[in-house]
C-alpha cells in the first residue's frame, strides 16, 4: 500500500466536503431562497424550487454516472472524468458570487451545475478506492477520508460562519459579501486540496471485456455493455440487491434533511447564524459519534445498528415538524450528528461484506452512482408537499416514509447468505 497515494486520496474528500458543508448544508438553501423570495415567490415556493432544484441535480448525475463510470473503466480514465467533475464544480461555485439579489433562476442553473461536478466527482474518487488497499485496509482508509470529511469541512465551515457573523472583523461590508466571499474559498479550498489526488494517485488499469475498444466515441458503447454486465451480475446476489433497495429509500431520506434543512429553517424564520452554528455542532459531534457507532456494529452487527440510526431519523422528522424555535434547531442538528455518519460508514462496510471480491470495483461503481438515484424523490416528495400545502412542514413528515420502508427492507436482508454468495462468509466480521 502507498502511503502517499492513501494520504492523497483521503486528502480529496477534505477537499470536496467544504462544498456539502458551507455550500449545500449551510450556505446556499437560504442564499438561493433570498434569490427566490426576492423575485416574487412566496415563502413555501423557494423552498420548493430549492427542492426541485436539487433533485434535477442529482437526476442529471444518475442519468449520466452509470454510462461515464463504465466509460471510465473502458479507457482507464478515473482521473480524467474525476478533474472534469470536479472542474465544473469548482467553476460553478464560484460563478455563485456572480448572482443578482433576485437572479434565482441563474442560481438554480448554476447550483445543478456545481452539484453535478460535486456528485459526479465523488462517483469517480470513489471507484479508486478498491485499488489503494485490500480486506480490511480499504476500511480503514475510507473511514479516514470520512474522518478528513468532517475535519476540513467542518474548518472551512467555522472560517466562514465567522465571516458571516462577524464580517467586519475581516473588513467584509456586510453578511450577503461574506457569504459570496463564503463560496469562493470553497471553490479555492476544493481546487487546492484536490491537486495531491491527481499528483500521487495512479490511474488504475482495468481489464477489457471481450470485444471491447475503448478509444475515442467507442468509448460509449463500451460503457453501456460494462453497465448491463454489472446488472446481470447483481441479480446472481439476492441479498445484495435486497440491501440496495433498502438503502436507497433511507439514503434519500438522510440526503434529503441534509440538502433541506437550511432551507426549511429559514422558511420558519430561523437565523442564518443559529442554522450555521448547529451544522457546526453536528460536524463536531459527527466524527466520535461514527467511531461510537463502529464499535456498536461489533456487538448489534452493522444492519441492527442502521437500523437503530434510523429509528433516530424517525424522530427527528417528527421534531422537525414541530420545530419553532432556533434551540429546536440546534437540538435536531445535535442529534442528526449522532447518527449520520454511523449509518453513512456502516452501510458502506456492510455492502462491502456482501461483495464479490474479484467484482469490487465493479460493484463499488454502482453502489456509487446507485446512491444518486437515491437523492431524487425525497427533494422532490418534499418540494411538492411544500408546493401542494403552502408550508413545508407537512414535506418534512412525509419523509417518515423513506426511513420506514428503508427500514423494513433491511430488516429482509440476510447478510449471512449475501456472505456465502459473495465468498465472503469466513473473512467477514459480525454484520
Amino acid at each position: 500500500m502507498d502511503r502517499r497515494a492513501v494520504n492523497a486520496w483521503c486528502l480529496y474528500d477534505w477537499a470536496n466536503s467544504a462544498f456539502a458543508t458551507t455550500v449545500m448544508a449551510a450556505l446556499y438553501p437560504p442564499f438561493f431562497r433570498s434569490l427566490a423570495t426576492a423575485a416574487g415567490l412566496p415563502p413555501a415556493g423557494a423552498t420548493a424550487a430549492w427542492g426541485y432544484t436539487t433533485a434535477t441535480a442529482l437526476l442529471i448525475v444518475a442519468l449520466l454516472a452509470p454510462v461515464l463510470g463504465a466509460m471510465a473503466d473502458a479507457m482507464a480514465a478515473r482521473k480524467r472524468f474525476l478533474a472534469g467533475f470536479a472542474g465544473l464544480g469548482i467553476l460553478a461555485t464560484l460563478s455563485f458570487t456572480l448572482l443578482g439579489r433576485a437572479d434565482w433562476s441563474h442560481g438554480a442553473l448554476l447550483y445543478i451545475l456545481a452539484n453535478v461536478g460535486f456528485a459526479g466527482s465523488i462517483v469517480f474518487y470513489e471507484s479508486l478506492l478498491p485499488f489503494l488497499g485490500r480486506g480490511s485496509a480499504l476500511d480503514r482508509i475510507s473511514a479516514r477520508g470520512y474522518t478528513l470529511g468532517y475535519v476540513g469541512g467542518g474548518l472551512l465551515l467555522a472560517l466562514n460562519a465567522l465571516w458571516v457573523l462577524h464580517p467586519t472583523w475581516f473588513g467584509l461590508p456586510g453578511e450577503r459579501f461574506a457569504v459570496k466571499a463564503s463560496f469562493a474559498s470553497v471553490a479555492v479550498w476544493w481546487a487546492v486540496f484536490a491537486v495531491p489526488l491527481f499528483r500521487r494517485v495512479p490511474e488504475p488499469a482495468v481489464p477489457l471485456l471481450p470485444g471491447e475498444n475503448p478509444t475515442g466515441w467507442r468509448a460509449v458503447p463500451a460503457g453501456w455493455a460494462r453497465l448491463r454486465d454489472t446488472l446481470r451480475e447483481l441479480r446472481r446476489y439476492r441479498q445484495l440487491a435486497l440491501f440496495l433497495a433498502a438503502y436507497w429509500l433511507y439514503s434519500d431520506g438522510i440526503g434529503t434533511i441534509i440538502k433541506m434543512a437550511t432551507a426549511y429553517g429559514d422558511e420558519l424564520g430561523i437565523g442564518l447564524g443559529d442554522m450555521i452554528l448547529a451544522l457546526l455542532l453536528t460536524q463536531a459531534v459527527g466524527a466520535p459519534c461514527t467511531l461510537l457507532f463502529g464499535r456498536l456494529a461489533g456487538r448489534l452487527g452493522a444492519l441492527r445498528s442502521i437500523q437503530l440510526a434510523l429509528a433516530v431519523y424517525v424522530l427527528i422528522c417528527l421534531g422537525g415538524f414541530f420545530m419553532r424555535t432556533a434551540l429546536h434547531f440546534y437540538i435536531l442538528a445535535l442529534t442528526v450528528g449522532t447518527v449520520q455518519g454511523g449509518a453513512q460508514a456502516l452501510s458502506r462496510s456492510l455492502f462491502a461484506a456482501m461483495v464479490p471480491p474479484a467484482r469490487t470495483a465493479q460493484f463499488y461503481g454502482f453502489y456509487s452512482t446507485s446512491s444518486k438515484f437515491a437523492g431524487i424523490a425525497g427533494p422532490f416528495l418534499f418540494a411538492l408537499v411544500a408546493q401542494l400545502t403552502g408550508h413545508s412542514r407537512p414535506g418534512i413528515l412525509a419523509l417518515v416514509v423513506f426511513f420506514l420502508a428503508g427500514g423494513w427492507l433491511l430488516g429482509r436482508v440476510d447478510v449471512a447468505a449475501g456472505q456465502r454468495a459473495a465468498g465472503t462468509l469466513e473473512e467477514a466480521g459480525p454484520c
